[in-house]
């Protein structure tokens, strides 16, 4: 699998991962969902292929799709 590959997995996982914690269902399908996608990100971080930051960005990316925000609608402003 190639680096582009690995994050439309991990993207596939996040996905049902917000679909069973929003979708009210049983807690042990939000368990399982939550314990493969935050295996598959260890093991992207232990074999070196992606850092910390990398992941962050992507679950952010996700997690602002699935609800229906763009970037410019999650900014914060501070004064």
């Amino acid at each position: 699998m190639d680096k582009l590959q690995l994050v439309e997995t991990l993207r596939g996982l996040l996905r049902d991962n917000m679909d069973a914690r929003f979708a009210g269902g049983a807690y042990a399908k939000l368990a399982r969902a939550e314990g493969y996608a935050d295996g598959f990100m260890a093991a992207l971080i232990d074999a070196g292929i992606f850092d910390e930051r990398e992941l962050l960005s992507i679950v952010t990316e996700e997690r602002r799709r699935y609800i229906g925000l763009s970037d410019e609608d999650s900014a914060i402003h501070v004064a």
